[in-house]
């Protein structure tokens, strides 16, 4: 795990959660220290390295000193002031990046921030407790700050120093758990198993620590798409997360997945067969509280959303709903929402929606055969 020499100013990593949307990106660290998982190519080609504690300290310096640039420039309950632009007229480069950087974070109320990239937990736990502690101290009105985190990591914390985390601010983690079956984490190289997933869940709540979990449905494949989702859920059930956010498998072609697809060593599942898959997972979560989230692009049913237990019905019902229908029914639908004209499945009853989607399916050509095709090709445009 390199250091780096040399300070480069502020930077931004490739990803954050849905949730984390109006967040400040705080980099401690670059690109992913596994990198091994099949299905993900986000971080493939690239070197990890952890940022020091000064050049973050330094990031937290100049996002404060342009926040407190841009207060005192806006005009009041003005979101687009001319009076910035002589703020950033003349700056290229990281300058510039760093005035909008704090100019978003600005506009979107500075209530959060997110700590990237893949799995900050890894550094010292000194060395992030002083980064939280600076963080808070520099912007006292934070609400929440947030982190990636491998179950592996965490599970090699001490309870003690989880506290710490809390203690010193950390408010959120989110986990891509994706499996818990020790047969799909394996083919996966998600380099961690059941055991240690509970483990660490368990950990982060034991601390007070929010926690998110991400299930992935489709990762098992047909081969194991049963135990993907029930043995997920039954660690989910061991672990009882706040949130539950769910991640539909998307293949990219240039993944070792899709090597493994070529080969006939994996065989994806389709949308009706991802939505049994989805559906056996939601059945199996009991004796929990958390919220369920269907928060991403790449999921059939953004409305599959609720909290448990209250909301079970509620969270399963547009999926038992979409299995009921006719062949060409769910096809039209697929096309809607993978076109981005569908929200939900209530959007079949809109005739000018509907309109819009047949449209669409003349546009692509798409039929009853040919929708999976269609679908795989869409998807990996959201990828």
């Amino acid at each position: 795990m390199k250091k780096e020499a040399c300070y480069q100013g502020v930077e931004t990593g490739p990803i954050r959660p849905p949730s984390e949307a109006g967040s400040l990106m705080l980099r401690i660290t670059r690109n992913c220290p596994w990198n091994k998982c099949k299905f993900c190519g986000l971080y493939k080609g690239k070197k990890f390295s952890i940022r020091s504690v000064d050049h973050i300290k330094q990031d937290i310096e100049i996002i404060r000193k342009n926040i407190d640039q841009i207060t005192t420039a806006m005009a009041p309950g003005d979101s687009v002031s001319q009076d910035l632009m002589p703020l950033v007229k003349g700056t290229t480069g990281q300058k510039r990046f760093a005035f909008y950087s704090a100019l978003n974070w600005y506009r979107g109320g500075m209530a959060s921030v997110f700590l990237q990239d893949a799995n900050t937990l890894i550094i010292k736990p000194d060395d992030l407790v002083e980064i939280l502690n600076y963080l808070r101290h520099q912007f006292p009105e934070i609400q929440r700050i947030t982190s990636y985190a491998r179950s592996h990591t965490i599970a090699r914390i001490s309870d003690a120093d989880m506290e710490r985390f809390a203690a010193a601010g950390l408010n959120r983690i989110h986990i891509g758990m994706e499996s818990a079956a020790d047969e799909v984490l394996d083919f996966v190289k998600k380099g961690v198993d059941k055991k240690t997933h509970i483990t660490a869940g368990q950990r982060v709540k034991r601390a007070g620590i929010e926690l998110s979990e991400y299930f992935m449905p489709g990762l098992g494949g047909a081969e194991f798409s049963k135990k993907n989702a029930l043995e997920t859920a039954d660690a989910m059930n061991q672990i009882d997360p706040d949130f539950i956010r769910i991640r539909t498998l998307a293949i990219t072609d240039s993944s070792e997945l899709a090597k493994d697809v070529q080969a006939g060593r994996f065989i994806p599942l389709n949308d009706p067969d991802t939505a049994r898959e989805l559906l056996m997972f939601l059945e199996g979560l009991d004796g929990i509280t958390s919220a369920v989230k269907s928060d991403h692009i790449l999921n059939l049913f953004q409305e599959v959303d609720g909290q448990l237990p209250a909301d079970k019905a509620a969270i399963t019902a547009p999926i038992k709903k979409f299995l009921a229908m006719a062949p060409g029914q769910q096809m039209i639908y697929r096309v809607g929402r993978r076109a981005g004209i569908f929200s939900t499945l209530d959007d079949l009853n809109s005739p000018e929606l509907m309109a819009q989607a047949e449209a669409a399916r003349k546009r692509y050509g798409v039929t009853v055969n040919t929708v999976d095709a269609f679908t795989e090709t869409i998807i990996k445009q959201f990828i």
